[in-house]
């Protein structure tokens, strides 16, 4: 063989040993190293060194294999990082799984108390890493990573809590995205009176999912889970068990708590390769733990959303989150009644009692007998409800819930006997129209003008309801916009959008004509915009071609003078709180018209912020103070804003763009291209050869300034239309709010989203 041959060879022998190294067992004679993995069987986990970002730090973690970027799911060190990449993971003569640092020192360990003779380790295909005693698949099982998760759960792997001793396991946050260490949020279950989902921190409880009712979870909207997922609860007097499987076994699905303290359920979609977002909690305000005190009701669909409940008022007058107490003493005899609520999430059952064995009627004759019962309901709903469980004294977070069950209150016999009904639905509906200074139109009209609504004359559809084209009898063109009767933006939200906008005049707010209100229909009539909403043009790669950048900079320009007159110009200070580019109409000449004032607040005098429960918006372009906390201000329009302009000047959307190198959404990739001097590299391909480059740079810079993280450091409106017109200094921007921050595609529609009400959920690269 030819001396060059040999040398060849040779190279390609040192190249093949330098590479990761496979293994599917691990004995006391074996060990992981940095270049070195642990395999299940059928090639679904792997596990070995893996480090976060451009940190040093090496953890000992278990990841799906064959999916892009790694999905971590299990950290044997997530408080105690090595850097040295000569560690290694072994597994002791007795059993127990270290890790050793290149010195010798151990840093992490399974603490097994128990020992085997013949210890194996393997990685299982539920991502289950377990120590046999022997190879053998029958062999006994000494220790096991699903005994100890992190803040994954996965299928197979059970919450449990011993209810002798207390004693529980919990999934617990990671500090951040780039940061596995322990967090501050635990989700466990309580097993106090009936077992209930918790999340909270060490001293606090945050959110209750609720306690099991035989589907799940009262506070969780469970028929859609159910088709896909098998749960399972196990309730004895020794302990309590909650885990789940796919029903069908195809499906790659994972369960988090995320460094905020939100729970995620995800699935994987091999059509698109990616994490789709199928479930996030909590749902809305009303989840955050006794939100409205004792014995009230939260509801996200009223105003205020704190209600007491019948038979109950406030105890404190006018605080509407200190609870409520007994409008009159209940006579402790059997002469006390019952007020049935129906689909409510249950009241905090930590206090409660229960017997699997009654019925409904041995339910509500015990709580009779006991002058501290103040609630009964069924445990298990399913076959028509079986099993008592009984509530003492307060009733604490119980809220209105879609898929929630039914609920019996305690009240005086007076108070049953006076007792009429939740009169709710007709108290929202009820509306003056002497209160409106608008012209109104016959309901029979605007049903000429739209053909009777037909579906071939709409134009789009939101959280509000359908929009339709029309024309009046005199041929004016107008948009037509009907309230759905299953619009979670309901009356409130039309009263609202009537009375701002109705007396607003300006070139770039979109002109409102008239309103039709008849039984039940609520109709908004608007000006007619034929070239109909922004985003129809942006993010089509055909008709994007027709705004060229000189319409483009006159569009932003538009939408920022419409901001300024509502912030500024106006007689009362206005905030949209929904702007997206949907909302954005565009005239025969492109010219912006800001439209659908549905969720808009009016701020009087030198009020600037407010805080609300009720987080309503659109992800992609809520602020992160408002999407987390509901604090909101003349700075949350400015965020939107700065996203819209993102996104006209990249052609992409915030919401579902998704940088895989770097795990970034369209806001850090903006900045991370700015950071790096690279800056017109986010422009859309089609413009990069036309644009002036200072004009695209500068439009850049203020965009980024408009998604700066915290508030303050975000520019007013007035400031940003003379940094576009180059009369103010643009100072340097500053890390923009959610970054870096996983987008889930919408490619797929849940069941469970919606247009405009969205479950917050931060989702966090991983």
């Amino acid at each position: 063989m030819a001396t060059c041959d040999i040398f060849l060879l040779c190279c390609l022998i040192f190249s093949f040993s330098a590479m990761a190294i496979s293994l599917t067992t691990i004995t006391p004679n074996t060990s992981i190293h940095y270049n070195e993995t642990l395999i299940s069987s059928g090639r679904i986990f792997e596990a070995g060194f893996h480090s976060f970002g451009n940190s040093q730090n090496l953890y000992f973690c278990i990841w799906y294999m064959n999916i892009s970027p790694r999905s971590i799911v299990w950290v044997a060190n997530r408080d105690t990082p090595v850097t040295n990449s000569g560690a290694m993971f072994k597994v002791s003569d007795g059993g127990n799984p270290v890790l050793i640092h290149g010195s010798g020192t151990q840093i992490w360990s399974s603490n097994a108390t128990e020992t085997v003779t013949d210890p194996v380790m393997l990685l299982l295909d539920t991502g289950n890493m377990v120590v046999r005693n022997g190879s053998s698949s029958s062999g006994r099982i000494l220790w096991e990573s699903f005994d100890y998760p992190g803040d994954t759960l996965l299928p197979g792997m059970v919450l449990h809590v011993n209810r002798v001793t207390g004693v529980y396991n919990s999934l617990r946050s990671w500090k951040d995205s780039s940061d596995p260490g322990s967090g501050e949020f635990f989700y466990h279950l309580d097993a106090h009176g009936f077992p209930q989902l918790v999340i909270g921190t060490s001293s606090k409880l945050l959110y209750r999912l609720g306690s099991w009712t035989g589907f799940f979870f009262t506070g969780v909207p469970w028929e859609t889970l159910y088709r896909y997922i098998n749960y399972s609860f196990v309730l004895s007097d020794q302990e309590v068990r909650f885990g789940y499987e796919p029903r069908n076994g195809s499906i790659v699905t994972r369960y988090l708590i995320t460094s905020l303290g939100t729970i995620q359920r995800f699935t994987w979609s091999s059509d698109t390769k990616t994490w789709q977002l199928f479930l996030a909690g909590p749902q809305d305000h009303c989840d955050n733990y006794a939100l409205c005190g004792e014995n009230s009701e939260c509801n996200v669909n009223n105003s205020p959303q704190c209600d007491c409940l019948e038979g109950f008022v406030l105890k404190s007058a006018g605080n509407l989150n200190g609870g409520c107490v007994t409008k009159v003493e209940l006579d402790c005899d059997e002469r006390d009644g019952f007020v049935q609520y129906t689909g409510v999430k249950l009241p905090d059952t930590s206090s409660s009692w229960f017997d699997e064995s009654m019925n409904l009627k041995e339910c509500a004759e015990k709580c009779l007998k006991n002058c501290s019962c103040t609630a009964y309901a069924s445990l298990d709903i399913r076959n028509g409800g079986s099993g008592c469980l009984i509530w003492f004294d307060g009733l604490m977070d119980m809220r209105s819930e879609s898929e929630g069950q039914d609920i019996f209150i305690r009240v005086a016999a007076s108070e049953l006997a006076d007792n009429t009904g939740n009169n709710q639905e007709n108290q929202v509906q009820k509306y003056e129209k002497e209160d409106i200074d608008l012209p109104t139109f016959d309901f029979s009209t605007i049903s000429n003008a739209t053909d009777n609504f037909s579906p071939s004359n709409i134009l789009g559809e939101g959280g509000y309801g359908p929009v339709y084209k029309g024309a009046l009898a005199n041929g004016r063109e107008i948009a037509v916009k009907r309230l759905s009767l299953k619009s979670r933006q309901g009356p409130e939200e039309f009263k609202n959008e009537v009375m701002l906008i109705a007396n607003l005049q300006h070139r770039n707010l979109v002109k409102l004509l008239g309103c039709c209100m008849d039984n039940d229909e609520r109709i908004l009539i608007y000006e007619y915009m034929p070239n109909r909403s922004l985003d129809n043009f942006i993010f089509d790669q055909t008709r994007s071609k027709a705004l060229g950048w000189n319409k483009r900079l006159n569009i932003i320009s538009g939408i920022a003078r419409g901001l300024v007159y509502l912030h500024q110009d106006s007689r009362l200070r206005i905030i949209h709180r929904d702007l997206k580019t949907s909302n954005i109409l565009l005239d025969n000449n492109m010219n912006p018209k800001i439209s659908d004032f549905g969720l808009a607040r009016v701020f009087g005098g030198d009020h600037a912020e407010e805080n609300t429960i009720r987080v309503v918006g659109t992800h992609g372009y809520m602020p992160p103070e408002y999407a987390v906390y509901g604090s909101y201000s003349v700075k949350s329009d400015v965020f939107s804003f700065g996203v819209i302009v993102l996104e006209m000047l990249s052609g992409r959307k915030n919401r579902e763009f998704f940088e895989e190198q770097h795990h970034l959404n369209l806001l850090g990739h903006a900045w991370r291209l700015w950071s790096e001097g690279r800056p017109l590299e986010l422009m859309d391909s089609f413009m990069r050869d036309s644009v002036t480059m200072s004009e695209a740079i500068r439009c850049i810079h203020i965009g980024l300034l408009c998604v700066q993280e915290r508030p303050d450091d975000r520019p007013d409106m007035s400031s940003v239309v003379l940094m576009l017109n180059g009369e103010r200094a643009l100072p340097n921007p500053r890390q923009p709010g959610f970054y870096p921050h996983e987008i889930v595609s919408s490619t797929s529609k849940h069941e469970l989203s919606s247009t405009n009400e969205v479950s917050i959920s931060l989702i966090e690269a991983r």
